[in-house]
């Protein structure tokens, strides 16, 4: 939470907005009406290719501060261009319940063998202080064979930190690579199965 990003009052046509460089946005908070504003379009790109989780300062129109975590960006499905962001409003004194980036380090041993990873989940959804919330949780694959998988169980997460999502649930599986029997001549599974 370094600098803080500017929100102005939405006035005028959304298109033209976004023309002048203004995503339209909108401010949740259970202690306060929802505000409509907008928000600079080259801090926020910033912001979501740093962390899309990151804790955010905002200036509001009303002249005060807040801490806020985006809570869901719209884009535009063909061009990327941002559409719409809503922003919740948080309490740095109360638990947070949100998702976070897991990242994945380290060459599986399954995949030097000649399998195939596969990224079942990429976030988990955690509780913590805003203040404890960590930019990602990491995930080593080092020790990852061909058939086996790493759940959010596998997750090594600080003690401040509590995971929410299922601890079944699989983040991760080295898939082994098919092979055709050719040794089988065809149609002797079918003429076996007719006797």
């Amino acid at each position: 939470m370094s600098t803080t990003i500017l929100l102005s009052e939405r006035t005028g046509p959304v298109k033209k907005l976004r023309e002048q460089g203004h995503i339209p946005a909108v401010v949740y908070s259970s202690r306060m009406d929802s505000e409509h504003v907008t928000v600079p379009e080259k801090e926020i790109r910033a912001s979501l290719k740093r962390n899309p989780h990151a804790i955010l300062k905002v200036a509001l129109p009303s002249k005060t501060k807040e801490s806020v975590i985006i809570h869901h960006v719209q884009k535009d499905s063909l061009t990327g261009q941002l559409l719409h962001i809503d922003f919740l409003q948080i309490d740095m004194k109360e638990k947070l319940d949100t998702n976070v980036a897991v990242h994945f380090t380290g060459e599986a041993k399954g995949t030097k063998e000649g399998g195939i990873l596969q990224v079942e989940t990429h976030e988990v959804m955690i509780r913590c202080m805003p203040n404890k919330l960590p930019e990602s949780l990491t995930l080593d694959l080092s020790e990852l064979r061909i058939g086996e998988h790493l759940t959010v169980a596998d997750l090594k997460v600080p003690k401040q930190v509590e995971v929410l999502s299922d601890p079944e649930t699989v983040l991760v599986t080295i898939l082994g690579v098919q092979k055709q029997d050719v040794t089988a001549e065809p149609g002797t599974q079918s003429e076996a199965a007719m006797e």
